[in-house]
């Protein structure tokens, strides 16, 4: 009798462990906590510092393609960091100001992989373009002569595919890899958007 209520038991677990765990989770994300109540106030401050931005950085864009006397390595690494702080910064707002006017916490995984490439890739590709932009001065100031020899158009092209592949060689494989756990619980993320190390904590495989 006994062995019959112990494996009824372990049934009962079993059956609770399977409702509580899912390959296919949704994820809450967090917005301020404790000030739920007024977070279409706080979504001001937020947009406004979004559109200027979105603004600054589209001008800088707009700018360098449309006058052809900045076409020049300097303002193609700039145009490069500015793509990348735009990708960055939409990447981050459609979540945050989703939760701020609609209380949107609700994000799938697939949809938070998505988040965290663009997320984690913009970041990886701003670091690459400082470094590109360090490497063009250090030319510009110790060897002038040769400047326009060593970072060419092409070269520069290079550069930004470079740039593009590291990020994805370095990216892809961490994300591909949540896509086989399991996430037990209250999936509760501490950040309005998907931040990898976030996720990471809330797996239940080893």
């Amino acid at each position: 009798m006994s062995i019959v209520r112990t494996n009824a038991t372990n049934l009962q677990n079993i059956e609770i462990l399977s409702n509580l765990t899912s390959t296919f989770p949704t994820f809450l994300l967090t917005g301020i906590p404790g000030l739920e109540s007024v977070h279409a106030w706080i979504s001001i401050p937020f947009c406004c510092l979004y559109a200027i931005a979105l603004s600054g950085n589209s001008m800088i864009l707009f700018v360098i393609f449309t006058q052809h006397s900045l076409h020049e390595p300097m303002y193609y690494f700039l145009s490069m960091l500015s793509a990348a702080d735009l990708g960055l910064t939409i990447s981050t707002m459609s979540t945050t100001l989703a939760i701020l006017w609609f209380d949107a916490r609700e994000i799938s995984l697939d949809s938070c992989i998505i988040q965290m490439f663009f997320l984690h890739g913009f970041t990886f590709i701003e670091s690459g373009v400082l470094v590109a932009m360090a490497f063009d001065r250090f030319v510009a100031i110790c060897d002038p002569l040769r400047y326009t020899t060593i970072l060419t158009h092409s070269r520069i092209i290079q550069m930004g595919l470079l740039m593009i592949l590291r990020t994805v060689i370095l990216i892809v494989p961490l994300l591909l890899l949540l896509k086989p756990l399991s996430f037990c619980g209250a999936n509760v993320l501490s950040h309005s958007y998907c931040y990898h190390p976030d996720v990471i904590k809330l797996a239940c495989s080893d």
